[in-house]
């Protein structure tokens, strides 16, 4: 359901972000996606999560 390219996981995570989850935790448990592993894979691109903005930059 989520992109495996990192880029394109990148668009849509942080739209999905944006438009309607308050936080990351919200965003992997309603997809059903592992919090970690998604992070690590956008992490391979130099893209954390940031909290206070609710986007990976």
């Amino acid at each position: 359901m989520i992109p495996n390219d990192p880029v394109m996981l990148l668009s849509f995570v942080n739209l999905k972000l944006r438009d309607f989850y308050a936080d990351l935790d919200a965003l992997c448990e309603d997809l059903d996606v592992s919090k970690a592993e998604l992070e690590e894979k956008l992490t391979r691109i130099d893209y954390r999560y940031d909290k206070d903005k609710n986007q990976f930059v």
